[in-house]
C-alpha cells in the first residue's frame, strides 16, 4: 500500500478535503466515498484509496471524514465512472430537491424499483457525502439525467392536495413522476399531463416517501 501518510499536508488528504465542497467536485469530476460498505458497493476502481493504518494514519483519515464515526477507508472516484444516463420505463424527475438526504433516499428507491432519476438545476449534488450515505450504494446502479422536461412519457405530478388519488390512476406503461421540494412543492410552470395526490391522514408526506410510494404504485401496475 506504500508508505504511511503521517502529514496533514499530504496531497491525497488535501484532495479529500477539497472534495467536501461541491465546486471542487464539479471542477475535478471526482467525489469520495466513506466506509467499507460504500467502497465495496462501487462498480469502478478508485482513483485513490486511503485505508486507516495501512497507508494513512487513522487520526488523519478521521480528520478528513464527514461521517459521525470515522471510517476505516475512503475511496476517491471519478464521476465519469457512474452509470450512463440511459432511460428506464419509469423515472423520477426532481425539481429543486435541495436536501441531500432526501435526494439520496430517492436514488435508493429508484434503484429498488428500476427507475432512472432526472435532476433539475437547484437539486442537491448526488455525489455529496450526505446524499451518498442516504443512497447506500445505489448511486452506482441508477442512471442520473441532468436534464428535465425532455421525457415524452406520461408526466404525473405529485401534489399534496387536489390531484386525482394515486391508487386510482392507470399507471401502465412509461411514466415520469414529478416531485418538487418539500416546502415549495413542484413549480406551477412545470409541464404535466396529470396531477396525483397520495391519500393520507396527515397534512403531507416527506418527498422521499412520496417518491417511493409512487414507484411502488407504478410497479404494481407493471409487474
Amino acid at each position: 500500500m506504500g508508505r504511511l501518510i503521517t502529514s496533514r499536508d499530504n496531497e491525497k488528504l488535501k484532495l479529500v478535503r477539497k472534495l467536501h465542497e461541491r465546486r471542487w467536485r464539479d471542477k475535478l469530476g471526482l467525489f469520495f466515498v466513506e466506509g467499507e460498505d460504500g467502497v465495496e458497493a462501487a462498480t469502478a476502481e478508485p482513483a485513490e484509496l486511503l485505508v486507516a493504518g495501512e497507508n494513512v494514519a487513522p487520526e488523519l483519515l478521521a480528520e478528513v471524514s464527514t461521517a459521525a464515526h470515522p471510517p476505516r477507508v475512503i475511496g476517491v472516484y471519478r464521476r465519469a465512472d457512474l452509470p450512463a444516463a440511459d432511460l428506464r420505463p419509469v423515472a423520477l424527475e426532481l425539481w429543486h430537491v435541495a436536501d441531500p438526504g432526501n435526494l439520496g433516499t430517492l436514488i435508493r428507491s429508484a434503484d429498488a424499483f428500476g427507475a432512472s432519476v432526472a435532476l433539475s438545476a437547484g437539486c442537491a449534488d448526488p455525489t455529496g457525502p450526505k446524499a451518498l450515505r442516504a443512497s447506500a450504494g445505489a448511486i452506482w446502479r441508477v442512471p442520473l439525467l441532468y436534464r428535465v422536461n425532455t421525457l415524452k412519457w406520461r408526466r404525473v405530478a405529485l401534489v399534496a392536495h387536489g390531484g386525482q388519488p394515486l391508487p386510482d390512476l392507470d399507471l401502465r406503461g412509461e411514466t415520469t413522476f414529478l416531485l418538487g421540494a418539500e416546502r415549495a412543492g413542484l413549480p406551477e410552470d412545470v409541464p404535466r399531463d396529470i396531477e396525483a395526490t397520495i391519500p393520507i391522514a396527515a397534512e403531507s408526506l416527506n418527498v422521499a416517501t412520496a417518491g417511493a410510494i409512487a414507484l411502488y404504485e407504478w410497479r404494481r401496475h407493471n409487474p
